[in-house]
């Protein structure tokens, strides 16, 4: 005898719509029935509020169809950007997304693969900062930035080429003594490929640079005090600056107008991800535009190949520069003489 408030089951369902328990089960998973059957089927679903147990489907198939997305945080534009386009390829392929938050923590970030896979997930797609991660080999995973494994297949932009590019728009636009600027983990990654590109197009065009480099944790003060080291006469000896980040340009923006340098008359500004106002306005600054949708679909598609033995262990996809106001929109005509 039925529990009154429990929750109806198939039998249930069965029962309401006359049809064979059978027939509720093609009709749930998906397999033709007659026409008939399937109308009384779903009107006895959607009388008894039948809620059907994707996870014990899944389970059944040996998927869930859902996947985990390990992030830093969703705070940072870039990394919300990245959950946003994710979250669409994965719906687009009818698949749920388990979002990971990790805020740095990599400890934490070995709890949520845990937690990932004792849920069966189909997969995990991961922008991970603990290099000793441990991942079973059965579950399938894709790696944003960060190069863990040979197996393990990692989707980034092409950072070296973004450094390169952001020398030469600096250089193209009249700069002629320009500085770096990072802040980021020492662990290898990525990302770090920016500085080589940058130094890279700096000597190619001949252009002088300095590099002001300092480490997650370390004080601000010190971008202040390395720019504030570098007045001369009022005016900052650097009229082209590259920040490793939009973040980062944002700041140094700020410190540069305190230390009454205009930008971009006196002083012209290159960041690096595409980040924009309210997520899809305009740029927050002239930037190195991380191609986001195109790094989400690839390793939506990536994840969810069949053959992992046959996946590039790298694939580098490719950036663009955008004016975002904080550079000349051309260069300055040269005086004639």
């Amino acid at each position: 005898m039925k529990k009154e408030n429990s929750a109806p089951t198939m039998k249930d369902v069965a029962r309401e719509a006359g049809v064979a328990l059978g027939t509720v089960s093609k009709v749930v998973n998906g397999i033709p029935v007659g026409d008939a059957y399937r109308v009384r089927v779903e009107e006895a679903i959607r009388k008894l509020n039948y809620q059907i147990n994707s996870y014990a489907q899944g389970l059944k198939s040996n998927k869930t169809h859902t996947v985990a997305l390990l992030i830093p945080n969703t705070q940072e534009p870039f990394y919300a950007s990245l959950v946003y386009h994710i979250n669409i390829a994965l719906l687009k392929r009818k698949y749920r997304m388990l979002l990971c938050s990790t805020d740095y923590d990599s400890g934490l970030e070995q709890e949520y693969i845990a937690m990932a896979q004792q849920n069966k997930v189909d997969g995990i797609i991961g922008l991970t900062y603990n290099p000793g991660l441990v991942i079973e080999e059965s579950t399938p995973f894709i790696a944003i930035d960060r190069s863990m494994r040979p197996n393990i297949p990692c989707v980034t932009s092409d950072n070296f080429a973004g450094g390169q590019l952001a020398a030469e728009k600096l250089a193209d636009l009249g700069c002629r003594n320009v500085a770096f600027l990072r802040t980021g983990s020492s662990l290898s990654n990525e990302p770090n490929k920016r500085k080589a590109g940058f130094e890279n197009g700096c000597l190619s065009r001949g252009l002088p640079y300095e590099m002001k480099i300092i480490s997650d944790g370390d004080p601000y003060s010190e971008f202040e005090e390395f720019l504030a080291s570098h007045i001369r006469e009022g005016r900052l000896s650097f009229d082209g600056i590259f920040c490793v980040t939009d973040g980062l340009a944002y700041s140094i923006i700020k410190t540069l107008r305190k230390l009454n340098q205009k930008v971009p008359d006196d002083v012209q500004v290159i960041g690096f991800d595409g980040t924009r106002h309210f997520g899809n306005k305009d740029y927050t600054c002239s930037t190195i535009v991380q191609p986001v949708p195109e790094i989400a679909e690839m390793c939506v598609e990536l994840l969810l190949q069949e053959n992992m033995p046959s996946k590039p262990p790298l694939v580098c996809l490719p950036v663009t520069y955008a004016y975002g106001g904080t550079t000349l929109e051309a260069a300055p005509e040269k005086e004639e003489r």
